[in-house]
């Protein structure tokens, strides 16, 4: 292409670009005709089409012509293209280009709460709720950022508020530089979700499932607001969400259970999200083509860790080991698996070097093309406008040296709306040669400008045998060179210059030397250079690891089966009226107990060998908080009954695992202890390596957690933070009747509706509705409780408003009011033998249990605390050492006693016919400090089994040597590194206030420390 026809269409464009319909012109009015012709170029009209030696016509922003034999029109500009490539400019389907800045609350997070929302007007109760939020009115041009983008290749972009739980709409534009109103070509073109608060300073919610409570009570807020057409009050954000909903619904997600979280609230009001993912879909990819979204991907794969310090390299998990090999064929993954998904350039870092590294781990280059133009266009429903090469949409395209995807190629034009942005100058001198530099006062050097292509990278400069890599800057004709050689002078030597002459070539300049003196330097072409050796690609290594369920130490390559399973010659500890059984056999199949009995002969039948060992029914926690997600309290507001545990399952927690070695088989996972009226909790299955919803136990009653004592009334919150009502232990009292009570106005309001069907129709609200469920005994209640005079006052507020209490919780006065506890029909779980941690808990004793127990009382012991867990089964032995409890009353503490407590003892619990296979195999008594669980059977499956246990270890050690050598060899190669960061899991309890969120992992909770007791360069 001719340097002068490239200055032309410079002008020409920049001119056509001034030119605005419905601004004044202040002057002479310079609108030259837009009208380009391409020729003899390869053309990718789209994924699917190439045209050969064909010709693009644009003309006023638009195509007007594409093909292979097409009439090049009078006027036109041509520009002849042959050897070049044309391509649809990229499109960006999430961005935060030409909005405001995010800026996080800056408040001391003591300060006073803040309750209710600081926007002034007719808006929703929650700063995070923004669906009257436009891009469009908030959106500026940012030319810098524009460029950015187009060099990278994109053309247009989805431009999205990321602030809040419902953010408002989206807008599209193109990035050309003018007026705002010029380069917005689609005003709303999402409606936009997270569960991220965002910069919201009110304290609710402040946990994840706070925030799928609130979405979810706004979905049902904006249904009530459109039955009654706005007639109970005005709210233009109810009003902004409900005329939404016939646009695009995107949710941005942190992980891969993210999706299936917000799939699962899809579902539930028909709304079929697309997913703005995090990257690790692969991890589940199952899972995530069963939520049937289409998904915008990112392609910031994660930089190997710089394992050379062995310390460094310990402190990794493995599941960041894996994730480092395997996301980069997140992309791969999804094409093989047939999701639909675009690609997004994120923060644009090695964004290409990324999109090639997903194409060697298999994307094909068809895929990758469709994901960044097509796809994108399609989901934003612009596909008539930009994505593709076609009549009468944008003239977005690309002139590239070479297929888009090759290491070599460069982008050397982006085109927006008829807007030229040159990337690399293809009309630039080539440079390329060896030279004499001439520097007074210097002997003669060598100077060898070398590279792939004319625009000459590689510059060395060279004195006999030493030579000098040159930094190097350049702009048109000019250029800027900086290096140091040791034999020719003592320090730096900065050159700055220009061609002086093209034939032969000739380079000159000013040169500041060491000694801070300025000459004049002049630099004569003598040959051609050697071609460079293209250097290789850096190819990663392809011998990748196994995908395991779930993708961190101890996950299961194959999720494990049922089989049909005999034990021989075991002791069974029944918990029935049969007691304990020796030299007994059992035999499980299809998930059950099937038959009990001695020397049972069955064909075709697993068998182990039982002698010597004990078989009881699995362990259950009764209070558990394990496998949640992003913090156990909800503990902004007083009453948080419409928060579910059941939404926020971490079903990759390794805890999962570690109990199961401890025999427990379920556990009932609990809100904490922050507010006199918590979160609804779930029950669910140890079932390691299973999705979250599978977790769950099916079939079993609906939970609620209450609280008592200082927890509560926040006496151990601080000072600065006690203005949270209530304040006393009265207060608690007050806010359990005062919900209650409204509660009972609300079940007959909706009485009266659904009698009369006319009206205003009540509005659903999911605090209360949980709490009718109560009253109607379709909800029960575990209370953390520790004073009897408390415990009292909840049995009295239950008996005046008329429900029960279940189950007291922790109940370490239990010993003082189990006669009263009988009376009212309720059950105690409790500690086995703590005292003394705290001044609630100065009159605890030891023989609590056992009195409660001797009273008639349901008694169990549980956990609270993810390592407690582990050793139930010792736990329950304390029974007998401080009440003299008997061996199997003690081991019904941890089976039987909870299964009843929790209602699904018609399932779990004991070792019957027709009953779940939830059983723990042990080596030794049960109740032994020396017993452990050799086999933990869940629904007939064994989870946990001791020898494969030692075999996971040995492949465990095996496999991170296999990933730190690989990582090792990829900074060996040149691969780019980050500093190690260490995860730790947050292991929630009671009082916990932690909800730091953060990515999957050994705890989806986890937080991150960067090692920086290292320098690291790289």
């Amino acid at each position: 292409m001719k340097k002068s026809l490239l200055i032309a269409l410079f002008i020409a464009s920049v001119t056509g670009a001034l030119a605005q319909e419905t601004f004044p012109v202040n002057g002479v009015n310079d609108k030259r005709p837009e009208l380009y012709a391409f020729t003899h170029a390869t053309i990718v009209v789209n994924s699917e089409t190439v045209l050969q030696n064909a010709t693009l016509i644009i003309r006023d922003k638009k195509i007007e012509a594409v093909g292979a034999s097409v009439q090049i029109p009078k006027g036109a500009v041509v520009a002849d293209l042959k050897g070049r490539y044309i391509y649809p400019a990229l499109v960006e389907a999430y961005s935060g280009y030409g909005l405001p800045e995010i800026k996080a609350d800056s408040r001391n997070f003591r300060s006073a709460p803040q309750f209710l929302s600081n926007k002034k007007g007719a808006y929703n109760w929650n700063e995070a709720i923004v669906p009257e939020y436009a891009a469009k009115n908030n959106f500026q041009v940012d030319e810098k950022k524009a460029a950015e983008l187009r060099k990278l290749g994109f053309g247009a972009a989805n431009v999205v508020n990321r602030d809040g739980i419902i953010r408002g709409t989206a807008t599209f534009v193109n990035l050309a530089t003018g007026k705002e109103n010029e380069v917005i070509i689609s005003e709303r073109t999402s409606s936009n979700y997270s569960f991220n608060k965002g910069t919201s300073t009110q304290d609710y919610p402040s946990s994840l499932m706070g925030s799928i409570a609130l979405l979810r009570q706004t979905y049902y807020d904006a249904r009530w607001y459109k039955a009654n057409n706005g007639k109970v009050e005005y709210n233009i954000s109810l009003d902004e969400l409900n005329k939404q909903q016939d646009l695009t619904q995107i949710f941005e997600v942190d992980n891969y259970q993210d999706i299936l979280r917000a799939d699962k609230i899809g579902d539930e009001f028909g709304v079929q999200y697309i997913f703005k993912s995090a990257g690790d879909e692969y991890k589940r990819i199952d899972k995530v083509k069963e939520a049937k979204g289409a998904l915008i991907v990112p392609v910031n794969f994660p930089k190997a860790f710089d394992v050379e310090d062995p310390f460094d390299a310990q402190q990794i998990a493995l599941s960041q080991l894996k994730h480092w090999e395997l996301a980069p064929g997140n992309p791969a993954q999804l094409e093989k698996a047939g999701v639909k998904f675009a690609i997004t350039a994120g923060e644009g870092k090695d964004f290409w070097e990324n999109i090639r590294q997903a194409i060697q781990y298999g994307l094909s280059e068809k895929q990758a093309l469709r994901a960044l133009t097509e796809a994108p266009a399609q989901l934003l429903n612009v596909a008539d406008k930009v994505g593709s090469l076609k009549v009468g949409m944008y003239a977005n395209f690309l002139i590239t040296t070479s297929d888009l995807f090759k290491k070599d190629n460069l982008i050397l034009e982006s085109w927006v709306q008829g807007q030229r942005l040159i990337v690399n100058d293809a009309s630039l001198v080539d440079l390329r040669g060896v030279y004499d530099l001439k520097i007074p006062s210097l002997p003669t050097l060598k100077l060898i400008a070398n590279g792939s292509n004319q625009f000459a990278n590689e510059w060395t400069v060279q004195l006999d045998s030493v030579k000098a890599r040159l930094s190097v800057s350049r702009l048109n004709d000019m250029f800027s060179l900086n290096f140091s050689l040791k034999n020719a002078a003592k320090g730096n030597i900065a050159l700055t210059g220009y061609v002086a002459q093209q034939s032969p070539l000739q380079l000159k300049g000013t040169a500041v030397l060491p000694n801070g003196n300025s000459v004049v330097w002049v630099a004569d072409w003598k040959e051609a250079g050697k071609e460079s050796a293209k250097k290789d690609e850096l190819k990663p290594d392809l011998n990748l690891g196994k995908i395991t369920y779930p993708l961190l130490a101890f996950g299961n390559t194959e999720q494990p089966k049922a089989e049909k399973v005999l034990i021989k010659n075991v002791t069974v500890w029944t918990n029935e009226k049969e007691g304990k059984l020796e030299n007994t056999d059992v035999l499980i199949d299809g998930g059950k107990i099937v038959q009990i009995g001695k020397n049972l002969n069955v064909a075709g039948v697993k068998q182990v060998d039982g002698t010597g060992k004990h078989l009881t029914p699995g362990i259950i926690d009764e209070h558990s908080h394990i496998a949640i997600s992003r913090g156990v309290n909800e503990g902004t507001q007083a009453v948080t009954s419409e928060v579910r545990i059941g939404d926020v399952l971490n079903a990759d927690d390794i805890n999962i695992y570690r109990q199961l070695a401890g025999g427990v088989t379920s556990s009932h996972l609990l809100h904490g202890s922050a507010n006199p009226i918590g979160g609804q909790s779930q029950l669910i299955k140890l079932r390691w390596g299973k999705s979250a919803e599978e977790l769950k136990f099916e079939g079993s009653d609906n939970f609620i957690k209450f609280a008592l004592g200082e927890n509560v009334k926040q006496a151990n919150w601080g000072e600065n933070q006690r203005s949270r009502y209530p304040q006393t232990r009265m207060g608690v009292e007050q806010v359990m009747t005062d919900a209650f009570q409204r509660a009972k106005e609300y079940q007959n309001k909706w009485a009266s509706w659904n009698k009369a069907k006319s009206g205003l129709m009540p509005r659903k609200d999911l605090e209360l509705d949980a709490l009718v469920e109560i009253l109607n005994q379709k909800r029960h209640i575990t209370c953390h409780s520790y004073v009897q005079s408390e415990i009292n006052m909840l049995m009295h507020v239950a008996d005046s408003m008329g429900f029960k209490v279940n189950t007291f919780t922790h109940i370490l006065e239990g010993y003082k009011v189990a006669d009263k506890m009988k009376a009212h029909g309720a059950a105690g779980s409790t500690f086995s033998d703590w005292w003394a941690y705290k001044m609630e808990v100065r009159d605890a004793i030891p023989y609590n249990g056992a009195i409660m127990h001797n009273m008639g009382l349901l008694t169990s012991f549980n956990s609270d605390d993810a390592e407690m867990a582990r050793r139930l089964n010792q736990e329950a032995a304390k029974a007998i050492k401080y009440g003299n409890v008997s061996e199997e009353d003690a081991l019904k503490f941890v089976t039987l006693n909870p299964a009843k407590m929790l209602h699904v003892d018609g399932k779990v619990g004991s070792i019957k016919a027709g009953k779940d296979a939830d059983l723990v195999l042990w080596t030794d008594h049960p109740l032994s400090i020396y017993a452990k669980a050799e086999k933990t059977f869940v629904d007939g499956i064994v989870y946990f089994d001791l020898e494969k246990d030692k075999q996971l270890q040995t492949e465990v050690k095996a496999e991170r040597a296999r990933l730190i050598q690989k990582m090792l060899d990829a900074k060996s190669k040149g691969a780019k590194t980050q500093k190690p960061i260490q995860e730790f899991a947050l292991e929630y309890h009671c009082d916990s206030d932690f909800h730091l969120g953060g990515g999957e992992g050994d705890g989806e909770y986890n937080y991150h420390y960067q090692l920086e007791h290292k320098e690291n360069k790289h």
